[in-house]
């Protein structure tokens, strides 16, 4: 296999941002949750993971203590938030509690209020990525009932309420519980929890901004630089998360809505882009890569015949409209080996000849 000089990548949600001339590349996300989420500003922590791998991005929070997704539908400031502009991303996150319940609990208790929510966030922009935010149990689980009153028994059931909520909407997970507890069963001495035993410490903070890097971008946060945590732990949370993300984007529907453009080339002077448009209700899928060629495959992989700039488009049609995607790419022509001069002999440095 070739070795590869040099790669470039573009790895995202396809997202409207993307439509607006003159827009910055830029991902915009929205945070909306409780204590669990504005804990520690793990949104700023989030931003900081992102601008430290090279992503431009623009992250707000709409937050309130306590509040389960039927506090959230009474607060206007949400929904002056959700109005604000047109989010790539908006993510949803209840009471830690209320995703334990059975699906019948969840369909009156949670199922109307969310569905409020989604409402307000299509209305505003239908291309707008909604994400839930997998929580996780409490420490020592929640003992005043007997369904939870473990960790492992609590933690498992908000993951199946999250899971129901998935099936039933059409709309992916942020498996940070998951990730909680893979960090808490490998590595037992680094601590997650608050002083309380339920909300995050900076550790369980971060775990989740690196949980939501990774489910975004599509790529692990592994070598993010970061002040938040030790350097000892940020390493081995960052690849948890990524190993873990990376292996369910189908478990967890992460494969939903998002595409893909890379492009490298070699020292022998090949010039690759491939892409990936994976958009489940897509109605059509154009490519142009800006040579004169074109394709409507999903799945691409164009080779260019010289280097150069090219700009790349993606136009794809679904229920929401029109996606614009727009890249420049820019191939530089490997450099051609210099060769060393031959020396002449001069009559001084001749060779004498034997006698």
């Amino acid at each position: 296999m070739k070795k590869m000089f040099r790669v470039m990548l573009a790895f995202l949600f396809g997202t409207q941002a993307y439509a607006q001339k003159g827009q910055k590349d830029e991902l915009s996300v929205l945070f909306v949750g409780n204590s669990y989420t504005h804990m520690n500003e793990m949104p700023s922590i989030f931003d900081k993971i992102c601008k430290s791998k090279g992503k431009t991005v623009h992250v707000e929070k709409n937050t309130r203590s306590g509040a389960s997704f039927n506090v959230h539908t009474t607060r206007p400031d949400l929904f002056v938030a959700i109005k604000s502009r047109k989010w790539d991303c908006i993510v949803l996150q209840g009471y830690s509690r209320e995703l334990s319940f059975s699906p019948d609990y969840i369909d009156t208790a949670t199922m109307p209020y969310i569905n409020t929510i989604i409402d307000s966030i299509k209305a505003n922009n239908p291309c707008t990525n909604i994400l839930l935010q997998m929580t996780w149990g409490y420490k020592e689980g929640f003992q005043e009932r007997e369904e939870t009153n473990t960790y492992e028994a609590m933690s498992e059931l908000i993951a199946d309420g999250y899971q129901y909520l998935s099936d039933s909407l059409q709309i992916p997970i942020v498996p940070v519980g998951k990730v909680w507890r893979k960090v808490r069963e490998s590595n037992p001495e680094i601590e997650l929890y608050d002083a309380d035993k339920a909300h995050p410490s900076k550790n369980g903070s971060y775990l989740s901004a690196c949980t939501f890097y990774a489910s975004i971008f599509k790529e692990s946060p592994e070598g993010a630089m970061t002040s938040t945590i030790s350097n000892a732990i940020a390493p081995i949370i960052q690849k948890a998360a990524g190993g873990f993300v990376l292996k369910s984007f189908e478990r967890y529907r992460l494969s939903q809505n998002f595409h893909s453009i890379t492009w490298s080339a070699t020292p022998q002077g090949e010039y690759v882009l491939k892409g990936v448009a994976s958009f489940q209700n897509a109605i059509s899928v154009n490519w142009d890569f800006g040579d004169g060629t074109t394709s409507t495959d999903k799945k691409v992989s164009h080779k260019y015949k010289r280097s150069g700039r090219y700009k790349v488009l993606l136009n794809v049609e679904d229920e929401c409209g029109t996606r614009e995607i727009m890249r420049k790419v820019k191939f530089t022509a490997p450099k051609k080996p210099t060769r060393k001069p031959k020396i002449k002999p001069t009559k001084g440095n001749k060779p004498k000849k034997k006698s």
